[in-house]
């Protein structure tokens, strides 16, 4: 089949988020200046360079009690910090109770039950348990085309890293079951994987 998406694709699921796919999910941690902690998953996301090493992800919804975006961006837009926790096969659960629409001001740690730890680096938590954590600074706010399309970019300040999860001074993402999205409300989870070498290594 093709589709025009400005036509409509005729299936009773939107095809494009399965096609692009898997996504590693960027389980965000934010901070508002009122002080109160927010906790949210986002499967646009990936690294963007080495040196400075820089993330992005893209929100894309709305909430009635925020000027635009969700809480996180709003937090992040407030206070230029946020970090990125990655997720593993035991927080699948948690990671899907972070994702409901809870008003402004709620603390999704305490309400998906998930232990906090402070960053170093920035006035954020963090998911204590994570396998891994990138401390950000927010470096620009892009608004792509669309009502509420925006897409974060951030230096990487600080890295956490689960010591379990290195194997032989590898971060190894079948050590813990790496989950990554695939679209509709399918996920992933990482128990094996190919490694090659370039042409020119």
């Amino acid at each position: 089949m093709f589709y025009r998406p400005e036509n409509g694709h005729g299936l009773p699921h939107n095809p494009f988020n399965a096609i692009v796919a898997p996504r590693p999910i960027a389980w965000v941690s934010t901070r508002g200046t009122d002080g109160h902690d927010n906790l949210a998953p986002y499967s646009f996301f990936n690294g963007v360079a080495y040196d400075p090493p820089q993330v992005m992800f893209s929100t894309t919804g709305s909430k009635p009690d925020r000027l635009r975006g969700k809480d996180t961006l709003s937090n992040i837009e407030q206070t230029g910090a946020f970090c990125i926790n990655i997720v593993e096969e035991e927080g699948i659960g948690p990671m899907n109770a972070s994702s409901a629409g809870f008003p402004a001001g709620t603390d999704e740690f305490a309400a998906a039950d998930v232990t906090k730890a402070a960053c170093k680096e920035i006035a954020c938590s963090r998911v204590a348990l994570a396998p891994a954590a990138l401390e950000c600074r927010l470096t620009q706010v892009v608004k792509a085309k669309g009502e509420n399309n925006f897409v974060v970019f951030g230096e990487v300040v600080g890295v956490y890293i689960r010591d379990d999860c290195l194997v032989d001074g590898k971060f190894d993402p079948a050590r813990f079951g790496l989950v990554g999205r695939l679209g509709y409300r399918d996920y992933v989870v990482v128990r094996d994987y190919v490694e090659l070498q370039r042409p020119d290594d």
